[in-house]
């Protein structure tokens, strides 16, 4: 088992390699009650309710599929269920599902009682290198994505990689649009890798390694800037158009397939802004679409996008800012871009 320490509001270590079921196990020792959250289809899966049903203090909680979870209906069937089993400081939360259930899960142990333990368990791949790790938490808004949450990190986190065989190519390859965009924010290794490989059964090969690469740039990123003061932006790279795109199709995308469309948006403005090379940036349409992830848009979108955009948790001072690169591991930050060079990026980008 791989452990990596991530050190921010508290010290704790993401485990690549665990077993979903010694790790529960072991929680349910510690701690008087557990509730532990998941999705429906997840808990049919790993047969939750049998599993659960030998441990009397482990307390069995469903919540809808995907960003569907992440609403003030779904937080308040969370407290709900919080206070009926009288859970305490001294309790705690796990989630066992994709990032939305990370999110919805760490928001409900920030504002519960405010704060007790909670734990990760990601079962996508996204989840795993991303919503899982780094304490942000939170849930959506009519006024746009992850708008209400905290910065809230997990006692421990727990990857068991036998989930990834479970997941749908479609699933699979969305998740590797997160690790993408970390191979070109901080590591030339997760780029070869995946040059390399054919296709997407070829990248499941190498999931664990890629994990690894994944979680330790984003684990050293989260613990020299917890709060987004500067450095962790350049987690969000391809990010602020993902997010209008995801709000676009009423996320009915999956959120990496949104990102993949904003890394391709991303290099592109990189090209312009910070004389990224063009194989660069050609090299972000080869990989993403290799996997079969999207790299254009609706051109009929733009006026739509630019408004969510401008609704993004990321603007200051009504300006818009992105995260671009100069070359592969080189980011930058993008302040005060004008709506015309956006709308000649996007057109470089859209169909």
């Amino acid at each position: 088992m791989i452990e990596i320490k991530v050190s921010s509001d508290r010290e704790y270590s993401v485990h690549i390699g665990a077993n979903w079921r010694e790790e529960l196990l072991e929680i349910s020792r510690n701690f008087a009650k557990v509730l532990v959250i998941a999705p429906q289809h997840i808990i049919d899966l790993l047969e939750l309710e049998n599993v659960l049903a030998s441990f009397p203090n482990l307390f069995l909680h469903s919540v809808a599929d995907g960003e569907e979870q992440k609403t003030l209906v779904s937080i308040e069937s969370v407290w709900s269920a919080l206070a009926e089993k009288q859970l305490g400081r001294k309790d705690a939360i796990v989630a066992i599902g994709g990032g939305a259930t990370t999110d919805l899960a760490g928001f409900a142990a920030a504002t519960w009682l405010r704060g007790i333990d909670w734990f990760a368990f990601p079962s996508t791949l996204a989840g795993a290198v991303d919503a899982a790790v780094g304490g942000k938490t939170g849930i959506n808004s009519p006024a746009g994505k992850n708008l209400i949450g905290s910065f809230y990190s997990p006692r421990a986190v727990f990857i068991d990689v036998s989930f990834l065989a479970t997941l749908s190519d479609r699933d699979f390859a969305a998740g590797l649009a997160e690790v993408i965009k970390t191979g070109f924010i901080a590591s030339e290794e997760i780029l070869t890798i995946l040059e390399s490989c054919a296709n997407l059964d070829d990248a499941r090969v190498h999931v664990e390694r890629l994990i690894a690469l994944s979680v330790a740039v984003k684990a050293r990123v989260v613990s020299e800037d917890f709060k987004e003061g500067n450095l962790r932006e350049i987690l969000n790279y391809g990010h602020t158009l993902g997010h209008a795109i995801e709000r676009s199709e009423g996320f009915t995308w999956r959120h990496g397939e949104a990102i993949a469309v904003g890394l391709v948006f991303a290099a592109e403005l990189s090209h312009s802004l910070c004389d990224l090379p063009t194989a660069i940036v050609d090299s972000h349409r080869k990989l993403l679409a290799k996997f079969g992830l999207p790299i254009t848009y609706s051109a009929e979108k733009w006026d739509a996008l630019l408004e969510f955009m401008r609704l993004d948790k990321k603007v200051r001072s009504a300006s818009l800012r992105f995260i671009g690169i100069s070359e592969v591991g080189r980011p930058q930050w993008l302040e005060n871009v004008q709506d015309e060079k956006l709308a000649q990026t996007y057109e470089r980008i859209s169909q």
